[in-house]
């Protein structure tokens, strides 16, 4: 908790987008391995019909699927630029403390450095699970509509 005080605002929006992040992860997480069930239901639809709309249902069942993935992407693209967000606020006050007082004591400037620390340290721990997660997902997805177009296009 020293920590998250120390970091300040910018590790509290951290750590609400690493909330948010997961939640979405966790959702995908198991909603995602029903693909057999969406190829099912685009079948049913389109047992009668041409190719040219069972591609279009295809594509219309994945951008469901992408729901969310945006999130996961955003996170891992803002939380490491948060953390140098932070980084440069924190080298600033170090900066500031050593403009008032001098360069004496090195204590002065490590409030500003350890804030530095902190935000860097938090906003790649925020980013590089989405980062993994989402380029996990595009890739079930991609799986999924590869499956799709093969069994039911294929098949007619």
């Amino acid at each position: 908790m020293d920590y998250i005080e120390k970091g300040g605002i910018i590790v509290y929006i951290l750590i609400a987008l690493n909330a948010i992040g997961f939640t979405i992860i966790l959702w995908k997480f198991f909603t995602l391995p029903r693909k057999n069930a969406m190829i099912k239901r685009i079948k049913n639809k389109t047992d009668l019909e041409s190719n040219s709309s069972i591609i279009s249902q295809i594509e219309y069942e994945v951008k469901k699927l992408e729901s969310g993935l945006t999130y996961i992407k955003n996170i891992a693209t803002i939380a490491p630029l948060l953390g140098l967000l932070g980084t440069v606020i924190g080298v600033y006050k170090s900066f500031e403390a050593i403009t008032a007082n001098g360069l004496g004591d090195p204590t002065i400037f490590s409030n500003g450095i350890a804030i530095a620390l902190i935000t860097t340290i938090t906003g790649l721990i925020v980013a590089i699970p989405h980062h993994i997660a989402y380029n996990h997902f595009i890739f079930m997805i991609d799986a999924i509509e590869l499956k799709a177009k093969k069994e039911i296009v294929g098949s007619k």
